[in-house]
């Protein structure tokens, strides 16, 4: 079995859905403090007694071990992580504790268990404000919030972790920009309060619960002067983290890879804002109303993956496109619950 904490999270529950298909069930950890009730309902929808839920906190050394002696875990999908830049800003004491601290608890209680096989889901947001375009693992680490850099934090204590035993294989993937749903429709992006993910926001226009999209800056050096990224669909970055996981569970790393492997995960390909918002409209049929309003400050010009090293380490590659965003992203919109802002 597969524990996944902040299981019930955006990335979480697609990765555990994964894992349900390839043949691993998992255990979902969270506290429920970012995602509803109704997210575990479409996980047991779509893999019925495959999957397993424990309410509880990663910082809680009780549940921790309780876990893990009740479920035969082979190895740790770590994603409980708080990750509004906003909030870190305005309560950072909160987010090193629970980012930074929970993972210190999990690992500890992972010793404990004589269990060391783990993922962690990081981000992109490590980077910084980049002045290259197109990033590699090795880029220099600028990271601009508090949120961020408890990411950067918890890669500098699992490199350490992984040299204190030879039995520790671990795998940070740095998560580019996940967007889309799942293609059923009962899993998506649905967190509590606001979301800054631009596809969701599209969405939201579109189902009229905004009453325009906000585009942030159309004079950067790009070709059509809005900000690109490297948007990826939520379904190729839990497939990603499935390699992760097998990769964690083979008794030995390949040859002259570290114990600790850090991974970008992402299309390695650019999307501006404007074309995005084209595409969504282009393969929904939906008008999106939009505002040109200034720059934020510490936004980047471009921000893309170099995805070289994950393509030759896990044998991944994105696969899906624009069209599968943009048309699961909708799909999930039009659900019958789905809140109004």
């Amino acid at each position: 079995m597969i524990l996944l904490t902040g299981g019930t999270g955006y990335i979480a529950s697609h990765t555990a859905e994964a894992l349900a298909q390839a043949g691993h069930p998992c255990v979902l950890l969270d506290n429920l403090a970012n995602s509803p009730a109704s997210t575990w309902q479409g996980l047991a929808q779509l893999c019925g007694d495959a999957l397993v839920f424990e309410p509880g906190d990663v910082r809680d050394p009780a549940t921790l071990d309780a876990i893990f002696a009740r479920y035969p875990i082979q190895a740790v999908v770590h994603a409980a992580s708080l990750k509004a830049t906003g909030e870190g800003v305005a309560d950072p004491a909160l987010y090193y504790d629970n980012n930074v601290a929970g993972t210190v608890t999990l690992v500890r209680a992972m010793e404990r268990a004589g269990l060391r096989r783990l993922v962690f889901s990081s981000s992109s947001t490590v980077y910084g404000n980049p002045s290259q375009a197109c990033l590699a693992e090795s880029a220099p680490l600028a990271p601009l919030s508090p949120e961020a850099r408890t990411k950067v934090m918890v890669e500098q204590i699992l490199t350490d972790v992984a040299a204190s035993h030879p039995d520790w294989r671990i795998t940070s993937l740095r998560c580019f920009n996940p967007v889309g749903a799942h293609p059923s429709g009962l899993l998506g992006e649905a967190p509590r309060g606001q979301t800054l993910n631009l596809l969701t926001v599209i969405g939201q226009v579109a189902a009229g619960q905004r009453p325009a999209l906000s585009i942030f800056g159309d004079d950067y050096p790009t070709p059509d002067g809005t900000g690109v990224r490297d948007y990826i669909h939520v379904m190729d970055l839990a497939q990603g983290h499935l390699a992760a996981v097998r990769q964690v569970l083979r008794a030995d790393p390949p040859p002259g890879q570290p114990r600790h492997q850090v991974l970008n995960l992402g299309r390695g390909q650019g999307v501006s804002v404007l074309q995005l918002l084209q595409a969504f409209e282009q393969h929904t049929g939906q008008r999106v109303p939009y505002q040109v309003v200034p720059r934020r400050p510490g936004d980047a010009a471009s921000w893309v993956a170099d995805a070289t090293q994950v393509q030759q380490s896990l044998g991944w590659r994105a696969e899906l496109g624009l069209a599968e965003m943009c048309t699961s992203a909708w799909r999930w919109q039009q659900r019958p619950d789905s809140p109004g802002l």
